[in-house]
């Protein structure tokens, strides 16, 4: 590809410049590039979710579920973020973040993927509601309902209060009813910014504001009881007021870092050349340093709450998290997921550092993952439900358990990315996008 000028240029015009970062080549991803790239992402990705399930035979299934349900809710919370913050932009008018925007649309528009991933988690909690799994998988209410059906077990007292909203058909309900909500949400979020490509229709933006108004209350309510369903109900004795929030500061977080490794792999490929600049990083580098503080005041205020408190069926979860070595990842979290990223993202020059934005972005990426990895990996061997653990001889199996996931996840988005313009060339604000400066 030749070369493209920087819209900086002081030998354009506004208009010229703007010609410029708007050139064709310079808002598309080659579709050769994202298909050889989609097929080998997804082929490593069904590789690595096969050794997954010979794992569950070899090791444990309940720990070759948990590994997947790690990946699954890591993905999650990813598009969950791109579909949060595209229906922001949307409802506050946001003109800066229109060359950026579509990456967040890319996100959200990997919702029917999540779909189709969650199914085996979904399927194997029913499997083992009736019976069909020995031992059970990961959901406890599921089988201490099963064996106090079953007559070997007295139903716990906690189990039975909680009956009404523990129970296999409602669960099920809900879960279809998240799925359905996101799928619908994304798809008309995408459809319609890439038929405004087309026809550069002004009523479709007004169209977008209005149903994200109503499209950020069913992402409020249905984020919230997803982290209550798929992760707190782990074990049904715990319970949090504030773990909807957490997830959501974590998904807000992931899908900011997502996009600045997206901008920046495209900016080194040549493509978005005046389009998104230094200026957009810097904006984009100040929200992710928002959402870390975010994260770290929610999940300390949430431990600082249940410590105080000091109810024993809140304590547990955090006492079974900080003993058999678990307590390094929690460390881990504090330091690696707050403290690294606040000292380095903190400094003006940093957030306008495209390499180093990107950098920080993996890391917190693999924060994520670590804390997904802290809430969901201990179910399986701490506390009276444990199998016995195969020590570090099972970290094969975490490691293709979650990398499955994310490589099919991964693959799959940069096929979505190769298909359409990489901006929103029919937004009627991208003209500020194009000229945007800090001043702050």
């Amino acid at each position: 590809m030749s070369a493209i000028p920087t819209i900086t240029s002081p030998t354009l015009s506004g208009r010229d410049r703007a010609g410029t970062a708007l050139a064709a080549d310079n808002i598309s991803l080659p579709r050769s590039i994202s298909d050889n790239l989609f097929r080998v992402l997804v082929g490593v990705g069904l590789v690595l979710l096969l050794l997954t399930l010979v794992g569950a035979f070899a090791v444990s299934a309940r720990h070759a579920m948990a590994a997947y349900l790690v990946g699954l809710m890591t993905v999650l919370a990813v598009s969950l973020g791109g579909m949060f913050f595209t229906m922001i932009f949307h409802i506050v008018n946001a003109g800066w973040c229109v060359t950026l925007r579509r990456q967040f649309e890319n996100l959200a528009g990997m919702m029917p993927v999540v779909a189709v991933l969650s199914l085996p988690f979904i399927l194997g909690e029913v499997a083992s509601s009736l019976g069909l799994i020995e031992g059970g998988m990961l959901m406890q209410w599921i089988t201490q309902r099963q064996e106090a059906g079953a007559g070997i077990i007295e139903a716990p007292y906690l189990l039975e209060k909680k009956a009404a909203f523990l129970n296999v058909p409602f669960w099920l309900i809900r879960c279809a009813v998240y799925l359905v909500v996101w799928v619908s949400i994304a798809k008309a979020l995408k459809g319609l910014s890439v038929k405004q490509d087309a026809t550069g229709d002004v009523a479709i933006s007004r169209k977008l504001r209005y149903m994200s108004g109503w499209g950020l209350l069913a992402f409020a309510l249905t984020t919230a009881f997803v982290a209550f369903d798929w992760m707190m109900a782990l074990d049904y004795r715990f319970f949090s007021t504030m773990w909807g929030v957490w997830y959501f500061a974590g998904a807000a977080l992931s899908s900011l870092s997502c996009v600045a490794i997206i901008a920046f792999a495209l900016k080194t490929t040549g493509r978005l050349d005046g389009a998104v600049t230094k200026e957009h990083f810097h904006d984009l580098a100040k929200l992710m340093f928002g959402f870390t503080v975010f994260w770290a005041y929610i999940s300390y205020s949430q431990y600082f709450l249940i410590w105080y408190s000091n109810i024993p069926e809140e304590t547990a979860f955090f006492v079974a998290r900080k003993e058999n070595g678990w307590q390094y990842l929690y460390y881990l979290l504090a330091f690696g997921h707050f403290v690294v990223p606040f000292l380095i993202l903190i400094f003006r020059p940093v957030k306008k550092a495209m390499l180093l934005v990107a950098v920080i972005a993996a890391w917190l990426l693999l924060m994520q993952v670590a804390d997904m990895v802290f809430v969901i990996r201990p179910v399986v061997y701490v506390r009276e439900f444990a199998e016995a653990s195969p020590g570090l001889g099972g970290i094969w199996l975490d490691a293709v358990g979650v990398l499955g996931v994310i490589a099919i996840y991964t693959g799959l988005l940069i096929r979505s990315i190769g298909r359409t313009p990489l901006i929103p060339t029919g937004d009627p604000r991208l003209n500020e996008a194009l000229h945007h400066k800090n001043y702050v």
